[in-house]
């Protein structure tokens, strides 16, 4: 029980006053991030046909859900934000952790400050750092590849930390919420092998589940109390391998938020040091598909392991966006990758796949258990001139950060894109809401701004 007491006492000593300046800027970035994700992907792939079939899964409440109208129960609610924050692979993630950190911790703490009302902006940064903390500590532990989902499972357990965190839950409280969590725990990597939309289901199951473990833990639940190293704990049972102790200490030297990378294209995060390798080699030649000879993409076994399927004329979008082959093939053809490319008809553009088709994908010889980068592209012309490009940290990284104005393009597009698209004048004032949720005084003001179509 020490782990999962250790973790307790973490999320409850995690205080807005003790966080840094560089730790709240890193909560209000992602943080805006995430809501302006979360409203594109209420246009999402599936996203109409998930919000038809709830007829039967409770109505009315007080939480809202982007793009939507009306309000629903925290749990549902925290569902389908979380769903519509990663169906389109565009939310942030904690790399070597290998979790989508905030994609389940934010929509399960915004359902419980919903619910409560009074939430300060503070009180939601303090959830969502501890919820982000709790998820990447687990995924750091992690050494072996993954088989479950560490993005729903792990974004689980944080989500029920940032929930509790928001509930006032004590001590032996939070224990039973991670408990409660446990025993609804779900997601496998078959969904992530086939590319449905089950994986983005799979983080919105968890974070439902969280929301509903803060209550059962409030309202007493004696849960499992040895959840994380009991026999048939989580390491045990998810994880083929694990070294916890070194994560654990960790969590006393520095927030994992300011770790967590943001992504500026709505793909797998393991193709992203490709497509950024090919806009350099574009930058300094620019080149048609009839100028290529050969294309090589060389990437780590992790990022292989996860991209480095084949594209295939049938795949749905969700497959594509984890293709390496054909995002790269998009960025030669195109210039860019962006949401467009992931539509039934781009899909089917013979162009793109006889040119994904064409392309190499290798990988480096190296032991990193969970490392992304680096990624190489190298071309042949059609004239027999060489070039290549290696990525170490790929854009979005801390280390290689995207900037304010890349940051507010791809804000007010996503707010631009969702169901009930917000103009200008809406885009602004939610923009300028979170840039200040150090002094917002109730976060249902937020979720109001953000989601106005009542």
């Amino acid at each position: 029980m020490d782990a999962i007491a250790t973790i307790a006492d973490h999320v409850i000593a995690t205080r807005y006053d003790g966080l840094s300046g560089q730790t709240r800027g890193a909560a209000r970035r992602l943080i805006l991030d995430s809501v302006g994700v979360g409203l594109a992907g209420s246009t999402g792939q599936w996203a109409r046909d998930l919000f038809s079939s709830n007829d039967g899964w409770g109505q009315g409440g007080v939480a809202h859900v982007f793009g939507r109208s009306g309000r629903y129960p925290a749990g549902l609610a925290a569902l389908y934000n979380a769903y519509c924050i990663h169906n389109s692979e565009f939310d942030c993630l904690h790399e070597d952790a290998v979790v989508h950190a905030l994609t389940a911790v934010l929509p399960a703490a915004l359902a419980v400050a919903e619910v409560r009302g009074g939430v300060s902006g503070q009180a939601l940064i303090e959830a969502v750092v501890a919820g982000v903390d709790v998820a990447a500590t687990l995924g750091l532990a992690g050494t072996a590849p993954m088989k479950f989902f560490r993005p729903a499972v792990l974004g689980g357990f944080g989500a029920a930390a940032a929930a509790g965190k928001i509930a006032g839950l004590d001590r032996a409280q939070l224990i039973n919420a991670f408990g409660a969590q446990y025993a609804q725990s779900c997601g496998s990597m078959q969904a992530h092998e086939e590319g449905t939309m089950l994986l983005a289901l799979q983080i919105g199951f968890n974070a439902r589940a969280a929301v509903e473990s803060a209550d059962l833990a409030r309202a007493g639940l004696h849960a499992t109390q040895n959840t994380l190293e009991g026999r048939f704990g989580y390491f045990n049972l998810f994880e083929d391998g694990a070294d916890l102790p070194p994560a654990l200490a960790a969590m006393s030297r520095g927030r994992r938020i300011e770790e967590v990378v943001e992504k500026p294209f709505p793909t797998g995060r393991a193709t992203h040091g490709a497509i950024e390798a090919v806009l350099r080699l574009q930058q300094r030649r620019a080149c048609s598909e009839a100028d290529l000879r050969r294309v090589t993409v060389t990437v780590s076994p992790v990022a292989h392991s996860l991209v480095g399927r084949p594209a295939r004329p049938d795949m749905p979008a969700n497959y594509a966006r984890l293709c390496l082959s054909y995002c790269v093939a998009r960025c030669l053809l195109d210039g860019h990758v962006g949401g467009g490319h992931f539509t039934s008809e781009a899909l089917c553009d013979p162009q793109a796949l006889a040119l994904a088709g064409r392309i190499e994908v290798e990988t480096f010889d190296m032991a990193e258990p969970s490392a992304f980068g680096p990624s190489r592209v190298a071309i042949v012309y059609a004239d027999g001139s060489e070039a290549e490009e290696t990525i170490g940290q790929a854009l979005g990284h801390p280390s290689n950060p995207v900037s304010d104005a890349q940051r507010a393009d791809k804000f007010r597009a996503n707010c631009r894109a969702a169901l009930h698209p917000l103009d200008d004048a809406q885009i602004t004032s939610l923009q300028d809401c979170i840039a200040d949720l150090d002094n917002l005084p109730d976060v249902r003001q937020l979720m109001g701004l953000a989601c106005p179509g009542e």
